[in-house]
């Protein structure tokens, strides 16, 4: 009962943007990354029952029921088959457990962050080349609750050669600041990542946007984190091949990735704003190679697990 009243109350819009936006961000950030480091048991069993009393944290799926700090719950792994990949050749699948925000045909170059909040592609990926492959395409914004599954996965078979880092603010990246803030996702710390080899046709792009608590976000194709204590160059060479499904890295608290395709893309059914996905299930369709009508009657399922 009283977990429920917390939870409504923190969705109330003004109380939850002062809350989280009108604080020392960067400080508070910082803060939170080394709080959540601290490596004990008894400390973190009363940070968890404190998180669970405003948040739907479930950890039942988790491959662990117990955690030595919160950095360990925040990236916590699922247990063996918790989440079925889609195997379509033609199917592009969610990389993170997400509530799906604005999505949808790009207009030119202008994309929504929420109703009537628009901004450039170029706002957001710093390489004119890159942003122009994706006018006129498609994109879709997946947000990660905190508490969500916070580890993200190959969407297609696919090769990453860069990474091009940019260091920004730490905004939350929830509904009610999506509303308030203008081009708020491009004012945050974000990775861009060219999707190179595909499995399917066309481009893709995702780009992972960091957020307010522990904004910070683990490539395991790099050495180093990314994060406000990062100072190495924002454009990071590196060669990782992945098989749709397989692991890519993780935030540390809830956040936002955004993936844009071009033209030759749909979205799958049911994805619309409000909806909740998991990773591994159908997002996009190329239909290229076989038609959307096709791809909805074949009922071919995969048991390809991660």
């Amino acid at each position: 009962m009283m977990g429920t009243a917390l939870q409504a109350l923190s969705q109330q819009e003004k109380l939850n943007f002062l809350l989280t936006n009108r604080i020392p961000r960067r400080a508070l950030t910082r803060f939170m990354g080394w709080y959540s480091r601290i490596e004990n048991r008894g400390l973190t069993k009363l940070s968890l029952a404190a998180w669970q009393a405003f948040t739907d944290l479930d950890l039942r799926e988790a491959e662990q029921q117990s955690f030595g700090s919160l950095h360990a719950c925040f990236t916590r792994r699922l247990k063996a088959g918790a989440r079925p990949i889609e195997a379509r050749k033609d199917i592009v699948i969610s990389p993170c457990d997400a509530i799906v925000g604005e999505c949808g045909e790009i207009g030119g170059s202008t994309i929504f962050q929420a109703k009537g909040f628009p901004y450039e592609i170029g706002d957001l990926i710093p390489d004119a080349d890159l942003a122009a492959q994706f006018r006129n395409g498609r994109y879709i914004t997946l947000r990660l609750k905190s508490s969500m599954y916070h580890r993200f996965h190959a969407p297609v078979d696919c090769t990453v050669e860069e990474i091009d880092y940019i260091s920004g603010d730490t905004w939350n990246v929830n509904p009610i600041a999506l509303k308030r803030i203008e081009k708020l996702y491009c004012r945050n710390e974000r990775a861009v990542v060219r999707l190179s080899q595909l499995s399917t046709n066309g481009s893709l792009c995702m780009v992972p946007v960091a957020a307010i608590l522990v904004a910070s976000m683990k490539f395991h194709c790099l050495p180093e984190t990314l994060n406000l204590q990062y100072k190495g160059s924002n454009r990071i060479r590196c060669h990782a091949r992945y098989v749709k499904g397989d692991e890519m890295g993780y935030f540390q608290h809830g956040s936002t990735i955004i993936l844009f395709a071009t033209p030759n893309y749909s979205l799958s059914n049911g994805i619309s704003p409000g909806a909740t996905i998991r990773m591994g299930s159908a997002l996009m369709i190329d239909h290229t190679t076989k038609s959307i009508n096709q791809l909805n009657q074949d009922s071919t399922t995969s048991n390809t697990v991660i």
